[in-house]
């Protein structure tokens, strides 16, 4: 009868053990140091050898030479356990024995001597499933069994095993098997079978595995049945439901281009083929995944499950986006994966996502803006002064690598200028460039806590304080603000703030109410700005002007000479 491929080359031993060098370790010297455990847990995704290794602790614990962590594999005892057919080992499925009289049979069998082997050793498989009930049955026996019992619980759900039952087992975490490793030991199996297979389709049985062993040598297994001892990739990938890479390139062409025809195109394609809307998009989110990856830490096994040749076409297509294209274009593609599974009209919701990706990519950032606003042609004006660098100069973050004068909040932007070449060395203009220095606030208490903490960037904290009111006396600072502030104004940073400002010992009081007054009638400022030849240059100035025309809401806050800075 013929044995399929995922138990025909099952590990017999720890040394067939792949990616799971930990476990292997831990049991072969508690076995060699005669430091066995009566209970374990072995948790993990599955086919990742949870139960084969349960299977090959019980041949080195019950062999004729043992314990020992190299089992002979030919006695009665490993033949049996190979077979499945030890009586003294026991393997038992949670799935359909989870209740409280299962566990009680299980319970009293514990109280029998082996038959034959030196341990009498249960196995059970998708521990998770077993009732709260029961395992409160197995608890005692668990904690305290036998010297002759050995019980090892195989589960995915590790979170799922109460804590009770965690306390009194040795816990084993499976990792999932490294993309590498799989293929390797795929293609050392297809050389044993003579299938003839090149890298290309291990690479594809292996992304289909997602890490389990069991399942890509399932894949490999209807493969082999579908397109006999020679396997190509287009055919593998057709049987197996999954995207060939020129099809996910399709949407990244569409992308770089902005052809919208190609996003329909793609969308009808699939239909006609009876494709899976909801997997197209699942691939697609794994797609711009590993073209991210790519872009930020290059070309590397480990990272991106992919062939060398696979990964070589990523990075050529990765190098055509920025990292903040394709971090949007990932998020964009997993919220079109969650529409997609509860969709009643698939194709429109393809459609959409596909298009929304592609508008997506047309956004231009914020520092993008101001550096077209700086950029622009002012009769003359721009080219004469040193007013703006040049797009490809700026730092690739913009505003995130900009000294600001003022905070992305409220209506405040702040915006990269310098000196006109006609102004004196001294002559102070509005500049986000240089290093912020401690503001030099004159009016009242309240707007110059307000300047200390945008100087200190402790932005929340001065949002807080502008939709508050504050009271002075000569030993107490009484803030009233609205509840939803409140949280803001208790916090230790605020309260140092106040002191600072004050210049004395006083009490910080917050109190929660309707400040005096609404925020849009005291708007808060750091200074008045003083009106002399060198701010009304810096007022005039086209840039300026320019930044005030596009955003109507933005205030200059302070001049500063940079002479100073």
């Amino acid at each position: 009868m013929y044995q399929v491929i995922a138990r025909k080359y099952r590990p017999q031993a720890f040394e067939e053990l792949i990616s799971q060098e930990h476990v292997r370790t831990t049991l072969e010297n508690a076995i060699a140091q005669r430091r066995i455990a009566h209970g374990y847990i072995f948790s993990g995704q599955r086919g990742t050898g949870k139960t084969t290794v349960a299977r090959i602790m019980a041949r080195c614990l019950n062999c004729e030479k043992g314990p020992t962590a190299q089992p002979c594999g030919v006695c009665a005892s490993c033949l049996e356990i190979t077979a499945g057919g030890a009586i003294d080992v026991i393997e038992i499925d949670a799935a359909s024995n989870r209740g409280i009289n299962e566990m009680r049979e299980l319970r009293e069998s514990v109280r029998v001597r082996p038959a034959r082997d030196r341990y009498k050793i249960f196995i059970v498989d998708e521990a998770h499933q077993i009732t709260s009930e029961a395992f409160n049955a197995l608890l005692k026996t668990l904690e305290e069994p036998p010297e002759w019992v050995v019980f090892i619980l195989c589960t995915t759900e590790s979170h799922k095993i109460p804590a009770t039952i965690q306390s009194r087992c040795q816990q084993f975490s499976f990792r999932s098997v490294d993309f590498a490793s799989l293929a390797a030991r795929m293609e050392w199996i297809a050389a044993q079978e003579g299938i003839t297979a090149d890298a290309e389709v291990l690479s594809v049985l292996a992304q289909a595995g997602e890490g389990s062993v069991r399942d890509s040598l399932s894949a490999l297994d209807q493969a082999i049945a579908c397109c006999g001892t020679t396997l190509e990739a287009s055919q593998v990938r057709t049987l197996l439901g999954m995207f060939a890479l020129e099809s996910l390139e399709q949407v990244a062409r569409a992308l770089s281009t902005g052809d919208a025809r190609s996003m329909f195109d793609v969308a009808a394609e699939l239909e006609a083929n009876g494709r899976s809307l909801q997997h197209f998009a699942r691939e697609l989110a794994r797609y711009f995944r590993n073209l991210l990856v790519v872009k930020i830490a290059g070309v590397s096994m480990r990272l991106v499950a992919a062939s060398p040749a696979e990964q070589q076409k990523l990075a050529a297509t990765a190098a055509l986006f920025s990292e903040d294209d394709l971090t949007r274009y990932m998020q964009l593609t997993l919220d079109l994966f969650r529409d997609l599974q509860s969709s009643l009209q698939p194709r429109l919701h393809l459609e959409m996502g596909l298009l929304r990706m592609l508008h997506a990519g047309r956004l231009q950032g914020i520092e993008e803006a101001l550096a077209g606003i700086s950029g622009a042609d002012t009769g003359g004006a721009a080219t004469q002064s040193n007013t703006v660098s040049s797009p490809a100069a700026r730092p690739a973050s913009g505003l995130a690598r900009s000294a600001p004068v003022g905070h992305v909040q409220a209506g405040y932007v702040p915006v990269t200028l310098a000196p006109a070449a006609a102004s004196p060395p001294h002559s102070p203009v509005p500049s986000a460039a240089s290093a912020p220095q401690p503001p030099q606030a004159t009016g009242d208490f309240r707007a110059r806590l307000f300047a200390a903490l945008t100087h200190a960037k402790l932005t929340h904290l001065a949002d807080a304080l502008e939709h508050s009111s504050v009271e002075e006396s000569a030993g107490e600072l009484l803030f009233t603000t609205p509840k939803m502030y409140q949280l803001y104004l208790r916090q230790p940073d605020f309260e140092a703030a106040a002191k600072r400002v004050a210049g004395r010992a006083v009490r910080v009081t917050i109190k929660v109410g309707d400040a005096a007054a609404p925020p849009a009638a005291r708007p808060m400022v750091t200074e008045p700005v003083r009106r002399d030849d060198a701010t009304e240059r810096a007022m005039a100035h086209p840039e300026v002007r320019r930044f005030q025309e596009m955003f109507p809401g933005s205030q200059v806050r302070t001049i500063r000479d940079l002479k100073d800075t």
